[in-house]
């Protein structure tokens, strides 16, 4: 695996301190659409950052890899916690865990 440098890591990481609700996705996955589409559904603000169309997104991938030992996308983070993949999103949906750690994030306004 390659080093990712220090800039890419630090760009990473002030994402998600400054998003309450932070996706790493792409445009044409199936799965980031899914999570992207529930926090629409729910009125979840997120910010989204399109790996396939921003010029390190290779990079960024790598480094939430070695942040997240995930490397697929998406890949979301609520309040600064890594929540995981859609899968997880949605497991998390289905048990009410979700409103939780959006209430944790300071979002209690989401149509749960």
């Amino acid at each position: 695996m390659s080093i990712v440098t220090q800039g890419i890591r630090d760009l990473v990481k002030k994402a998600i301190a400054d998003n309450k609700v932070m996706v790493f996705s792409k445009s044409y996955c199936p799965y980031c659409m899914r999570a992207k589409d529930l926090f629409d559904d729910l009125d979840v603000d997120y910010k989204a950052i399109e790996l396939n169309e921003v010029n390190d997104g290779e990079a960024i991938q790598k480094a939430l890899a070695q942040l997240t030992k995930q490397n697929t996308v998406p890949n979301i983070f609520i309040g600064q916690k890594h929540v995981g993949g859609a899968d997880a999103l949605n497991s998390l949906f289905a048990s009410g865990k979700l409103k939780t750690l959006l209430n944790e994030a300071g979002i209690s306004d989401a149509k749960l």
